[in-house]
């Protein structure tokens, strides 16, 4: 029994690529979108895919074309080819902007580029490209039945945007550049103030700050005579420890915070003594 339904199940699978190959060099049109309709439906979308492919320009004009470049355009989302899926949807949405399914086409090809956003530590170039994408269709089909996974899929590229800001930022902590820590902070927080790394920045920020002050030469000459560059630096790093504790005053961090405020107080005391 087992070996009688290998056999049959072996026979069924030879006949459909034949009946698939046959489809393949069939010039009627009308016998390909129908095959292709077919394995669609079965979620073949590879098969689909390469029989709509054949037929796509001999459609253009024809009543049909609309229902075929939708299927077309879907099956390169579904085979995660999402470039071109895109790009596909795009065109789908210039050419039939009054199609029924112009919100799920639009929809789409934003998730699209959503789907070719990649991890936060690389360039961000296609990450930027998606939310703007998917912020113009929030904008397009504002009573969308979408809406609510496009906002989804926003907050989560905007988060990823903040976490290459945060570990850019980190990163000259890390390898003591602390100036450019500092600015990259600043720039972080100004960028995203609402962000959930908000306290690490302040804190990281803090400790770029403390460490570039405290390790500052006494001053330096300008044309206008002599700037006491430590004494600056400790004074910002002071602003930044009070504008930490009122933040976050149960900090996990609060404790290494205040040991920073207390070095720092102890440095700007020099300064009071020589005057």
């Amino acid at each position: 029994m087992n070996k009688f339904l290998y056999i049959l199940l072996a026979f069924t699978i030879l006949s459909s690529c034949s009946e698939y190959q046959k489809a393949l060099k069939n010039e009627d049109i009308a016998t390909k979108f129908k095959m292709g309709e077919d394995y669609y439906n079965e979620g073949k979308f590879a098969k689909a895919n390469k029989l709509f492919a054949q037929i796509v320009p001999n459609y253009r004009g024809k009543p049909q074309a609309e229902k075929l470049m939708f299927l077309y355009s879907n099956s390169f989302f579904q085979m995660k080819d999402y470039y071109t899926a895109g790009y596909q949807f795009e065109r789908f949405a210039s050419s039939y902007p009054k199609s029924e399914k112009l919100e799920e086409a639009s929809f789409l090809g934003s998730k699209s580029y959503y789907m070719l956003s990649p991890i936060y530590s690389k360039d961000q170039k296609e990450t930027k490209e998606a939310i703007e994408k998917l912020q113009n269709f929030i904008n397009l089909f504002p009573q969308s039945e979408y809406l609510s996974e496009a906002n989804k899929l926003v907050k989560e590229l905007d988060y990823k945007l903040e976490k290459k800001a945060f570990e850019t930022a980190k990163q000259y902590n890390t390898i003591s550049d602390f100036p450019a820590s500092v600015k990259s902070f600043d720039n972080f927080m100004f960028n995203f103030p609402g962000s959930t790394l908000r306290e690490e920045a302040l804190y990281y920020r803090l400790d770029s700050a403390y460490k570039l002050a405290v390790n500052s030469v006494e001053y330096k000459n300008t044309i206008n005579g002599v700037v006491h560059l430590k004494k600056e630096r400790l004074e910002q790093a002071k602003e930044f420890s009070t504008a930490f504790k009122k933040a976050f005053a149960n900090s996990k961090h609060l404790e290494e915070v205040n040991k920073m405020a207390s070095t720092i107080d102890e440095e700007l005391q020099k300064y009071s003594t020589k005057s």
